[in-house]
């Protein structure tokens, strides 16, 4: 056995001379590591390094992930998380400890990522992120809608086209990665980009938000899961429908937005409803209001007929007009007679007195006393026959305006037998029977159709035989009318 050399012999190192030494040992022989561990202590300080522990049941070695790697990580350390991490073995001299900087860090299986994901979820729960009177509802047809997806695949294209089919809109798209390290920031940029345009500006701002995303494992969409993505859509002012994933695929966006579609796809069919049933909707509402229309027409139309029934008839509403009209007409003779009398007797008064003022010498005065006298009879005669004139004229008038050749002339007829008798029903003729009809210009002879009837012989009365013909048509004209 070797023996040990002697303490003299042994080379004089410094403190920092030996730890440099370790460092460099450490770093040459663990250059490069892989190692498995759970998340213990997280520290994030100002500088934007990320400090941790690793740990498992029997030891912890201390870790450290630069400002620069942290930004690029697929998922953020969090204690608990039990995580695969590469990186080099290396000293801090500074506190005589050796730690890990961590180049990449992965979560150890699904598991690990799964009770993550859960944790993360009763987190924001407990913030109300998720409840349900934050759901805003979908507008029924939006003019603008906003998509948050990658703009080379396959899902952009599946929107533009299901709402191409549906109801064209105008579309904005968002492009950004919707998957690594710098997906969950783009996302939640993307959502809040949105929501701060103006509604009058430039760009108009979307009615309604798509964030859309093809299927994949959890970690594909681990995005979606990040606080920050899941923050913005609680956020978002604009209704905001999550389309991540297949139908399977459930992540935390899908909680917090204001609903969820099993795909994109679906996200579209959501988003605007059909155009051509919207167009049958409404050819079916015009319908229905012709409809409703013709019957309130036909309503109307029967209550009017109905009421028109009760109305008196033209001779019982000119009966007595035209009968105080024919007694003014008779009186108005015998009062123009009596007048003229009445004057003739009053002229002959004054040539009377006139005489005897001549007889008495006063001939002059005389004579204008009867020039006065006849310029006032004239003057009176010329008054009365004028306003018998007009009382005479207005009469007429209204004789003509009552008399049955002006309802004639509105399109109506009167029809009478070969006897010249008023028709008023069809009962009252027999088919084949020849009559007239006059109109406003003149008669025609007719020859009369339908069910022969039994005519019914009218009883002359000599009275009323006696009376002119043309009482007689007055009073049938009237009765037809």
């Amino acid at each position: 056995m070797p023996e040990a050399p002697s303490a003299s012999n042994l080379p004089e190192l410094s403190v920092s001379e030996l730890s440099f030494a370790l460092k460099k040992a450490i770093e040459d022989q663990f250059g490069f590591v892989r190692v498995r561990g759970e998340v213990g202590r997280v520290s994030r300080p100002g500088s934007g390094h990320i400090y941790l522990d690793l740990k498992d049941d029997k030891a912890v070695i201390n870790g450290v992930i630069w400002k620069g790697v942290s930004s690029r990580l697929r998922i953020q350390p969090e204690q608990g998380l039990e995580v695969v991490c590469t990186g080099k073995l290396t000293t801090f001299p500074g506190q005589s400890r050796y730690q890990i900087i961590i180049e990449t860090m992965e979560p150890a299986g699904v598991g690990a990522l799964m009770a993550l994901l859960e944790e993360r979820r009763k987190k924001l729960q407990a913030e109300g992120l998720f409840e349900a009177a934050r759901k805003k509802p979908l507008p029924y047809l939006p003019q603008v809608i906003g998509v948050v997806t990658s703009p080379t695949g396959a899902v952009i294209r599946d929107i533009l086209h299901r709402l191409t089919d549906r109801f064209p809109r105008h579309v904005i798209v968002a492009p950004v990665l919707v998957q690594g390290e710098k997906a969950a920031d783009q996302i939640a940029a993307a959502i809040r980009t949105f929501n701060e345009m103006a509604a009058d500006g430039p760009i108009p701002r979307p009615d309604v938000l798509i964030v859309a995303r093809g299927g994949g494992s959890i970690e594909d969409l681990w995005a979606f899961n990040e606080e920050v993505v899941v923050r913005a859509a609680a956020e978002s002012a604009i209704p905001l429908i999550s389309a991540v994933g297949h139908e399977t695929d459930t992540t935390l966006i899908d909680y917090a937005s204001d609903r969820r579609a099993p795909t994109p796809t679906a996200a579209a069919e959501m988003a605007v409803p059909v155009r051509a049933e919207l167009l049958s909707d409404v050819l079916g509402l015009e319908g229905r209001l012709i409809r409703a229309n013709e019957r309130l027409l036909e309503s109307l139309r029967q209550r009017l007929t109905g009421a028109a029934r009760g109305l008196p008839r033209l001779t019982e509403l000119l009966g007595l007009p035209q009968q105080r009209f024919d007694a003014a007409s008779s009186a108005l003779g015998a009062a123009l007679q009596s007048n003229l009398r009445r004057h003739e007797l009053q002229l002959a008064t004054s040539a009377a007195g006139l005489r005897l003022t001549a007889v008495r010498g006063n001939l002059r005065q005389a004579h204008a006393s009867l020039d006065s006298l006849s310029k006032n009879l004239k003057a009176a005669s010329d008054r009365a026959i004028s306003r018998a004139e007009d009382r005479l004229s207005g009469a007429a008038k209204m004789l003509d305006a009552l008399s049955y050749q002006r309802v004639l002339e509105r399109g109506y007829s009167v029809t009478r037998d070969a006897a010249g008798n008023i028709i008023s029903s069809t009962k009252a003729v027999p088919s084949g029977a020849e009559g007239s009809v006059e109109f406003t210009d003149g008669r025609a002879g007719v020859i009369f159709s339908g069910a022969p009837a039994k005519p019914k012989v009218a009883k002359k009365s000599p009275k009323r035989a006696s009376k002119p013909k043309k009482d007689e048509e007055a009073d049938g004209q009237g009765r037809l009318l």
